[in-house]
C-alpha cells in the first residue's frame, strides 16, 4: 500500500546513541510530506486531465463512427437512386422505341392509301377526258351534218351521256362521302390513341 503524507508525518523513528540530528531529520520529513503532497496533487490533476482527453476520444470516435454510417447510407442511396434512374431511362428508351414503330407503321399505311388515292383520281381524270372528248367529237359532228334525224340521234346520244356522267357523278360523290366517314373515323381513333398515350405517362 502507497504511503501518505500523513504517513510520512506519523512515522517516529527509534534513538539510538550517535544517532542523526532530530531537528534535520524532522526538516527533511517536512520538506518531504510537502513534495509528496504536491506529487499527489499533480498526479490527480493529470489524471483529471487524462479522463477529459479520455472522453474527448471517445466522442471523437463516436462521431468518427457515426459519420462512416451516415457515409454508408448516403453512397446506398445515391446508387440506388442511380439504379433508379438508369431502369427509368431504360423504360423510356423502350416506349419510345416502341411509339416511333407505330408512328411510322401509320404514316406508311396513310401513304398507301393516299397513293391508291390519287390513282383512282387520274384514272377518273382519264374517264372524264375521254368523254369530254367524245362529246366534243359528237356536237362538231352534229354540225357537219344535216337533216333532224341526225340532230335527233345526236340529241338522244347527248342525253344518254348526260345520264352517265350524273350518274357517275353520283357515285363518286357517295365515293367521297364515304372516304370523308373513313377519315373522321380514323382521325377520332388517332385522337383516342393519343389520349391514351397521354394518360399513361
Amino acid at each position: 500500500m502507497p504511503l501518505t503524507p500523513l504517513d510520512i508525518h506519523n512515522k517516529e523513528f527509534s534513538r539510538r546513541l550517535r544517532g542523526y540530528d532530530e531537528d534535520e531529520v524532522n526538516e527533511f520529513l517536512d520538506q518531504v510530506i510537502k513534495d509528496y503532497e504536491g506529487a499527489i496533487r499533480e498526479n490527480k490533476e493529470l489524471q483529471s486531465q487524462l479522463m477529459s482527453i479520455q472522453e474527448r476520444l471517445d466522442h471523437f470516435a463516436n462521431l468518427e463512427d457515426t459519420l462512416s454510417k451516415t457515409i454508408i447510407v448516403a453512397q446506398e442511396a445515391a446508387d440506388e437512386v442511380r439504379n433508379n434512374a438508369k431502369k427509368e431511362a431504360q423504360l423510356i428508351i423502350k416506349e419510345s422505341e416502341k411509339n416511333a414503330d407505330r408512328i411510322i407503321n401509320e404514316s406508311l399505311s396513310k401513304s398507301r392509301k393516299v397513293s391508291m388515292e390519287v390513282e383512282e383520281l387520274k384514272k377518273q381524270a382519264s374517264i372524264y377526258r375521254t368523254r369530254f372528248r367524245t362529246l366534243v367529237e359528237a356536237q362538231l359532228e352534229l354540225l357537219s351534218q344535216d337533216g333532224w334525224d341526225a340532230l335527233e340521234n345526236q340529241t338522244r346520244e347527248l342525253q344518254r351521256t348526260s345520264n352517265e356522267r350524273d350518274r357517275e357523278r353520283d357515285r363518286l360523290e357517295d365515293r367521297d362521302r364515304d372516304r370523308d366517314r373513313d377519315r373522321d373515323r380514323e382521325r377520332d381513333r388517332d385522337n383516342e390513341e393519343q389520349h391514351s398515350s397521354g394518360d399513361l405517362y
